[in-house]
């Protein structure tokens, strides 16, 4: 009996802003590994890099495909996928720099770590080559080597620990480019039946349907939830009147907040981050309806802006007033000219609310109503009784504040991929139970 060798494949950075997708390239690559005999020992992988990298074309996903097939016809199976990308990728854009590795085993410690580096920081280019070289992979780039960071990071990201799933359906061809037609009413109602187990359907602050992209790539819809059976229910509810060409289901990293990691007002920029201070300015409104503070944690201080896209979360932030007590998430975005280094807020959990306190008139001790002023240094007098205080003083009371010790983030429509969403919280998955081989029938379909 031929021996079977494990291959964990990466791809990254073969779509464009003019269209493309990298995970429409993974399930044609998956179809192309069950025709060559491969037995699947995971989901397809999609897994979401750092948000806050620049030269993203969207939401910056990788994909990896791990399988078992025979020793023979691994080196096969690889030249083949990389024919499938070079064919696929759009080559034409100038910035789309497609790559694709593999290795054989389990991925190294390396790999894993480079792989978490790149989830929320800036990995340089040189090092990801560098690493690949000395764990002897196999690593293809079709013109710069810049799809090879991502590559490399979703094979060494195995999403052991808290992960979702997505179910993406593609159009055909000739429907590419027009309106997609898929029936809002029954988004709404697919939402209503299986929510909490699915996610982000809808942006109820703006009645926006979110799992159909707008863009010309080739999606059509995808949906996000807890687990295959979730998204694949939730499928069956929707009504679409245009033909599907196929769908596959990917094992993601998609709402886990994988990307932010504790960190300091010294944060490298585009790092992503949870930095835990005091706010020490009064939120303050800008041109274009963001809304900014300054935050300090002993480290330095590094502005905070919540943006006019993220809604009525503004709200929230400029009800913020110094000595609250805060955790900003988000991504840090380099200093520009008139503009200093800031975070880009995805969420924020407020921790202790300062005490703010007013001034008032003193009350009556006859009757306890407030007394009234007789001008500047010429004590109170109560507006009933006529009692005069000439040495009466103003005193402090606590105002309340309109905002709770909690945590807030922006409505669905303006979250990042990786940002956790209310719903997931509690449902945080501890370790993957996935019993290989996986039958392609549980992730790909394809028309015949």
């Amino acid at each position: 009996m031929t021996e079977a060798v494990e291959v964990h494949v990466g791809i990254d950075d073969t779509d464009s802003i003019k269209g493309g997708c990298t995970t429409y390239v993974a399930s044609l690559a998956a179809q192309l590994l069950v025709e060559l005999g491969a037995s699947f020992i995971d989901y397809p992988c999609l897994v979401r890099l750092n948000p806050n990298i620049p030269w993203k074309t969207r939401g910056n996903g990788a994909v990896a495909l791990r399988f078992k097939i025979p020793r023979g016809l691994h080196r096969r199976a690889f030249d083949e996928l990389c024919d499938l990308v070079e064919r696929q990728a759009e080559m034409s854009d100038p910035n789309t720099h497609p790559a694709i590795a593999a290795c054989l085993g389990p991925p190294p410690l390396e790999l894993r770590r480079l792989a978490e580096e790149a989830l929320s920081s800036t990995v340089d280019v040189d090092k990801a080559l560098q690493v690949a070289k000395s764990l002897e992979l196999n690593l293809r780039f079709f013109k710069e080597p810049r799809g090879a960071v991502g590559a490399l990071a979703a094979i060494g990201e195995l999403l052991e620990g808290d992960h979702t799933y997505e179910l993406i359906a593609y159009r055909r061809r000739e429907f590419l480019g027009s309106p997609r037609r898929v029936d809002e009413a029954s988004v709404a109602e697919m939402d209503e039946a299986t929510r909490p187990h699915t996610f982000n359907n809808l942006d109820y602050e703006t009645h926006r349907v979110l799992i159909t992209p707008r863009g010309p790539d080739p999606v059509l819809y995808g949906i996000r939830g807890e687990s295959p059976e979730a998204v694949k229910r939730a499928q069956r509810l929707l009504r679409v009147e245009e033909p599907l060409e196929r769908w596959t289901v990917f094992r993601t990293n998609h709402g886990t907040d994988a990307h932010l990691k504790p960190a300091t007002t010294k944060a490298s920029d585009y790092q992503a981050v949870a930095i835990r201070g005091t706010v020490v300015s009064k939120p303050i409104a800008v041109k274009g309806g963001h809304v900014i503070f300054k935050l300090s944690d002993g480290h330095g201080v590094i502005d905070c802006a919540a943006y006019e896209p993220t809604g009525s979360f503004r709200k929230i932030v400029a009800s913020l007033r110094p000595q609250d007590e805060v955790i900003a998430y988000g991504g840090v975005r380099p200093a520009e000219p008139g503009h200093p280094r800031t975070v880009n807020l995805e969420k924020l959990l407020v921790i202790k609310l300062a005490t703010m306190k007013v001034p008032v008139n003193p009350a009556c001790q006859a009757c306890g109503l407030r007394l009234k002023s007789l001008g500047r240094l010429k004590g109170y007098r109560c507006p009933r009784c006529h009692t005069r205080y000439p040495k009466a003083q103003k005193q402090e009371i606590e105002k309340a504040r309109n905002l709770a010790e909690a945590l807030y983030m922006p409505p669905p429509r303006a979250q990042r991929h990786l940002t956790k969403p209310y719903p997931r919280y509690g449902r945080e998955k501890s370790q993957c139970n996935l019993k290989p081989p996986i039958d392609p029938s549980e992730f790909l379909w394809v028309t015949s």
